[in-house]
């Protein structure tokens, strides 16, 4: 019998309150193969330490978060020296995805925020093409376009993608910030068949919503969304990576990490696993 855990990865901020080396770990004891890193975790042993420990404990990285906010008004030097680090963390890492939250809008000029993120995607491209990374671009629910990502759909990502080769710029498909999007089906399909899927992560939408919609995100479950019929849109497209839990919320951080593995493992079990 196949492993059912054999795509499931857990990303770090799930489980906040644990270092590098209790997440990566736990993750292992849990036996799941893969593991979502957020650079703060690695910023704590530094990069090399953090890719042995990951090794030493046998796991793969299934994406690196976060690069990005690109948009803003100076010249840019900045944020695209710390992007460029982030890529080498990544390839140090092994990991082949850097998620990019592109930014905000900071002086009202939506147009002007996002012609800046595109020039300066592409100035990032070559630099890491060369490291075997892949800028994988996320689009954030709309409520968070002024100040996080003026990036709202997959097909704004797409279109931003598109200028680049599919092994260089990817787009993030993350249910907590397309569930709602009406053309979520033709944009996963779009995504596949320009083989730019670079990482599926899942989390819930609750309702209500907690009084901060940043550390609103859920256990698989406990929401609206449907994961089984994004799941089978995501397998359609011809995604076989792996499937990243992601969760910012206040009450599962408190919750004891171990629990929140097990949890995790059978919500994905249960409502993900059998659209793959």
């Amino acid at each position: 019998m196949s492993d059912p855990y054999a795509r499931l990865s857990l990303n770090t901020m799930t489980t906040k309150t644990w270092t590098l080396r209790e997440a990566v770990e736990a993750t292992a004891a849990a036996g799941l193969p893969a593991i979502g890193l957020w650079r703060d975790r690695v910023a704590e042993v530094g990069v090399d330490d953090a890719s042995k420990i990951v090794r030493d404990n046998g796991l793969r990285v299934s994406s690196l978060c976060r690069g990005g906010f690109l948009t803003g008004l100076d010249d840019g030097d900045a944020a695209l020296a710390d992007n460029r680090r982030a890529i080498d963390e990544a390839a140090t890492l092994g990991a082949r995805e850097l998620v990019l939250v592109a930014g905000g809008v900071p002086d009202r000029d939506l147009p002007g925020a996002r012609a800046r993120l595109a020039d300066r995607i592409a100035e990032l491209v070559p630099y890491a093409a060369q490291r075997d990374v892949r800028l994988a671009l996320e689009p954030l629910h709309p409520m968070f376009c002024a100040d996080r990502a003026v990036i709202s759909t997959l097909g704004q990502a797409l279109e931003l993608a598109a200028p680049h080769p599919a092994e260089s710029v990817g787009v993030v498909v993350d249910t907590f910030h397309i569930w709602w999007d009406p053309d979520i089906a033709q944009r996963v399909v779009d995504a596949g068949a320009a083989g730019r899927i670079s990482s599926y992560q899942i989390c819930d939408w609750l309702v209500p919503m907690t009084p901060d919609p940043l550390v609103s995100r859920g256990m698989m479950g406990d929401g609206v969304i449907d994961f089984g019929a994004i799941t089978a849109m995501v397998a359609a497209a011809g995604y076989t990576g792996d499937v990243e839990v992601e969760i910012f919320n206040e009450a599962v951080w408190a919750t004891d990490g171990h629990l929140v593995l097990e949890t995790m493992k059978s919500r994905y079990r249960d409502l993900v696993l059998p659209a793959l």
